[in-house]
């Protein structure tokens, strides 16, 4: 037999992701382990040696794979807890290790409309500011939600590169965005140099910033930065080189104690390449002009290029820029920068931060806001077969 469980499949910035209300699980699945993994990875169709996820609600891609479990907040001053789960397409795996950007932006949303924050807080008409504790982080997010006639406003006029439809913009602040798994970065250097079998020494800025990034320059991968999903995910060489720089970088960032661990923890770190500015055409075959960018970043997700940017590199490349002397901020033409417009494989992205240097020399960062887009997509429930929650 099936078991059903109340669901909202929603989209948030560039990604999809399917929703629970932590009680709306079932009773085996509403605390972390095995039983609420196996339950969510036959939800999205995983693991699917074709690739393709279609028995289950995932579209054989990372942007959406994707799982969030929320539930009222327990920590204080804060409406909702966030729980996100990156789901491996082709393994029986869940990386709980790090946050979604995109996704953030469908938090507060559904948040409201589920009954997660006070009605008092809910606006007739205006901006409802949703205070988000993410769990995987342990940061503090907030998401201005646009209201009317109090409800959620979904439709609008904001564009956002990499999304077909209009929509109402959500303004995102992700409030001292450092990962949470120390320094801002990691070896006290702004940058570093990865040695890398078979491919020498690599200058890297290694970050700590909305989720854990590797950046590299464009040139010294062979790349000139405005690189299409086509061009590196149907090329099996280069895949391999840049996992390989990831599981290097991952050990330099003392995220991992072995480079076979890399292979466990695919959602984090990111590593992403930075160039200057040129003109190209995104995967739309819309014209993008090096005079609309400040930089082009490319960015891998769960061991493919995106089609777009995470929300959580954003805020990487963002905190990075803001900082004299990392790379991202040398592509970007150097100085001091409080905001970035980057070219991605979609087309362009505006993200802001904030940095500050330290009386001890460490570089700490304020804030990084962006602006995303959120729509309910479906809500109903989910069915699985009842042996799915078997361990």
């Amino acid at each position: 037999m099936q078991i059903s469980a109340k669901a909202t499949y929603m989209r948030g910035g560039t990604s999809k992701g399917t929703f629970f209300k932590l009680s709306d699980l079932p009773e085996p699945c509403q605390t972390a382990g095995a039983a609420r993994d196996n339950f969510l990875l036959r939800v999205v169709g995983s693991p699917d040696p074709y690739g393709k996820q279609i028995d289950g609600l995932g579209n054989g891609s990372s942007s959406t794979s994707k799982v969030v479990i929320l539930s009222k907040s327990d920590q204080a001053d804060h409406d909702v807890n966030y729980l996100f789960g990156q789901v491996a397409i082709d393994k029986p795996m869940i990386d709980w290790s790090g946050n979604c950007g995109n996704l953030t932006a469908a938090v507060g949303s559904f948040a409201i409309m589920n009954g997660l924050v006070d009605k008092a807080k809910i606006p007739d008409n205006g901006i409802c500011e949703v205070k988000i504790w993410q769990q995987n982080i342990r940061k503090t997010i907030i998401a201005h939600v646009p209201i009317t006639d109090g409800q959620v406003q979904e439709t609008g006029s904001f564009e956002l590169d990499g999304v077909t439809f209009p929509a109402a913009e959500v303004v995102i602040e992700f409030l001292d965005p450092a990962d949470g798994e120390g320094d801002m970065f990691p070896t006290g250097n702004l940058v570093d140099e990865l040695s890398v079998p078979e491919l020498g020494c690599l200058k890297a800025t290694l970050i700590n910033a909305g989720i854990p990034t590797i950046f590299v320059n464009a040139a010294d991968l062979g790349y000139t930065g405005t690189e299409l999903q086509d061009d590196i995910n149907s090329n099996a060489a280069e895949l391999e080189k840049l996992e390989t720089i990831r599981a290097h970088g991952a050990l330099k960032m003392g995220l991992i104690k072995d480079l076979s661990e890399a292979a466990t923890r695919a959602h984090t770190p990111k590593i992403a390449w930075v160039a200057p500015p040129q003109d190209y055409t995104a995967s739309s075959g819309k014209a993008v002009s090096a005079a609309d960018t400040d930089l082009l970043v490319r960015a891998m997700s769960m061991g493919k290029l995106h089609h777009a940017m995470m929300g959580t590199a954003s805020v990487a490349i963002a905190t990075a820029a803001a900082v004299p002397g990392t790379l991202v901020n040398a592509a970007a033409g150097g100085g001091t920068r409080a905001a970035v417009r980057f070219g991605h494989p979609s087309g362009t992205l505006r993200v802001g931060a904030s940095a500050e240097q330290g009386a001890d020399g460490k570089w700490r960062a304020a804030k990084a806001v962006m602006s995303r887009s959120a729509r309910v997509i479906m809500e109903g429930a989910v069915r699985v077969p009842e042996d799915c929650l078997e361990v």
